[in-house]
């Protein structure tokens, strides 16, 4: 194991790793955030990670959804995520839930979770998990990504739906690349956080490249 984690274990030591070993987080939703998100994190060494999607791989999936490949249309997304996960990490166990959040929270005596990761794409969906965390009294990271910007809070105190406007409505077109980009953004604060370093909380970053690709990025506080 600590070879396997040897570049981290220089950045903050065995004692920082091991902790790691006890975490729990979960990630709802499996597609392009979910994905990086759950390759990024069971590599870092966290213990258990359950992964909640209701959804099944179709091709028009694949080119940015970096856990499936040709070959996994019509598999639900998160055995095909856990399995991948599971395939690059061997100290990390992975719980497949299919079906929605809401079928999840419905479930009766869940394990207490350290960290709430957002990869949804429906805005109503993180309301709920807003207030879902704010029952269980546990933060979650909000990740959201269209075109070439994106946008990251890692929520505590402040009200997501005290921000933005909750109503439906149909994502527009996206590439590989942004999605990866919000993907890390998120697991590196989540990263952070359950390492026990410092983490800017209720804090709105807006990711974007603009027409000349430059890369920009502005940050707002929150009401909490």
């Amino acid at each position: 194991m600590n070879n396997y984690f040897n570049r981290q274990i220089q950045l903050w030591g065995e004692e920082t790793q091991n902790s790691l070993q006890d975490k729990h987080i979960v990630i709802i939703g499996c597609g392009g955030l979910g994905c990086s998100l759950g390759v990024a994190l069971g590599a870092s060494g966290i213990g258990t990670i359950t992964l909640v999607d209701f959804d099944d791989v179709g091709v028009h999936n694949i080119h940015r959804q970096i856990g499936f490949k040709s070959g996994d249309e019509g598999r639900y997304k998160c055995d095909v995520l856990k399995e991948l996960i599971v395939d690059r990490c061997p100290y990390v166990k992975v719980n497949a839930i299919n079906g929605s959040f809401e079928d999840y929270i419905a479930k009766k005596d869940l394990p207490k979770v350290d960290l709430i990761l957002d990869a949804t794409d429906n805005l109503p969906v993180r309301a709920k998990i807003d207030e879902y965390s704010k029952t269980i009294n546990t933060p979650w990271v909000y990740g959201s990504v269209e075109e070439f910007h994106g946008q990251v809070c890692f929520f505590d105190k402040s009200s997501f739906s005290s921000v933005f406007s909750v109503k439906e409505r149909t994502p527009a077109g996206i590439a590989c690349p942004i999605v990866m980009n919000i993907a890390s953004f998120q697991a590196n604060l989540a990263l952070r956080y359950l390492a026990g370093l410092e983490v800017k909380k209720d804090f709105l970053y807006y990711v974007f490249f603009n027409n000349i690709g430059e890369f920009t990025l502005q940050k707002f506080g929150l009401p909490t």
